[in-house]
């Protein structure tokens, strides 16, 4: 259903006017650079990552919030974002060449309007995403009448009383003439949900949904979204830096560092199995509840490098605890560990 190919999205960063007239290469913040990945329908992908490491850019990249640098989107079959545009117009952004293939350029392309009918998103502070001056029923409402469905007062009625009870809010009557204001944090994100849901999509983008709630909530939301994706078939996208979540509600797991995937499979696979250093960093510090079965700490050195400053070679070497020579001068490729799983370090051993 979506397939992504070298996705890359890179910020300018502001020169200084004595840099502007010596003509000085404009810098870049590169937040995505090369990620590949696809999701099946009825398939939840997780992609897992400290803050900073890029998913929520590819969440906004995905919907259309952000414009690609390079890169292909293609969801259906045909192309998502403004990539192909700008190569038609000759224009070469920083770091990449030219942007666009001239196969890429001959797709079919899916307008923004049509890709949220079929595409919508989950933000990660509920409240800061809902209308305060709007009632519930008007804004779980607005998508249909965006989209210029359910035109009829009793169908549009019926269709915001569905969504509301699939996402949990019964009964939905009760609900109609409420704020925002009046909602606690669990009732407000399935208000969103329910605003997403009423276009009935093939793709829900969930940026950490649950973050924000208190612990016993966030059990309800999952279980809610993992409802939805069993009972309609929807495929999800689910960022999240919590990897206890990821174990409960994901099929596979993309892990991200600085703006790259640098292990993916099954999440069976990458949780019992885990090859990348950043990942077993990642898994020995979620909280277990059996203690027999903690793992030792890896607690990793340093902070994060500037995305504006890539180190050379291995993104991780800075940090990583079993770097080689070899990670300092080059930047490993994939290594396949089984036919599900793969990871991006010298170190792993391929099969």
């Amino acid at each position: 259903m979506l397939i992504v190919e070298n996705l890359v999205k890179h910020f300018p960063v502001a020169q200084p006017f004595w840099d502007m007239l010596r003509r000085r290469p404009l810098n870049v913040i590169r937040a995505v650079d090369g990620v590949s990945f696809s999701v099946a329908r009825g398939e939840v992908l997780a992609i897992v990552g400290e803050s900073g490491c890029g998913k929520t850019t590819i969440a906004r990249t995905l919907i259309g919030l952000e414009e690609q640098t390079a890169g292909t989107i293609l969801f259906d079959g045909q192309s998502v974002g403004t990539a192909e545009r700008r190569a038609r117009a000759g224009m070469v952004p920083l770091e990449s060449g030219q942007v666009g293939t001239r196969e890429q350029q001959t797709l079919p392309r899916m307008s923004l309007k049509h890709l949220r009918q079929h595409a919508q998103m989950i933000f990660q502070d509920p409240y800061e995403s809902l209308n305060p001056r709007a009632t519930i029923f008007e804004i779980v409402a607005e998508p249909l009448v965006v989209h210029g469905l359910a035109r009829k007062r009793e169908e549009r009625i019926a269709r915001v009383k569905s969504a509301l009870e699939d996402a949990g809010l019964r009964p939905a009557e009760d609900y109609f003439l409420r704020y925002p204001h009046e909602l606690s944090g669990g009732q407000r994100q399935r208000v969103v949900i329910a605003g997403a849901m009423v276009l009935r999509p093939q793709l829900l983008i969930a940026d950490e949904p649950v973050s924000m709630l208190d612990v016993s909530i966030r059990a309800e939301i999952l279980n809610l979204l993992r409802d939805l994706q069993k009972s309609l078939g929807v495929g999800i996208v689910f960022i999240t830096h919590d990897l206890s979540t990821v174990a409960y509600f994901a099929d596979r797991i993309a892990v991200m560092y600085l703006g790259r995937i640098v292990e993916s499979g099954l999440t069976a696979e990458v949780l019992q199995n885990p090859q990348h250093p950043y990942t077993k960093a990642l898994l020995s510090v979620a909280p277990v509840p059996n203690p027999r079965l903690r793992r030792e700490r890896i607690i990793l050195q340093g902070e994060t490098p500037n995305p504006a400053n890539i180190p050379s070679g291995c993104r991780f070497h800075p940090r990583c605890p079993v770097a080689v020579d070899a990670c300092k001068l080059t930047d490993p490729g994939y290594v396949p560990v089984s036919e599900t799983h793969q990871a991006a370090c010298f170190l792993v051993a391929p099969r």
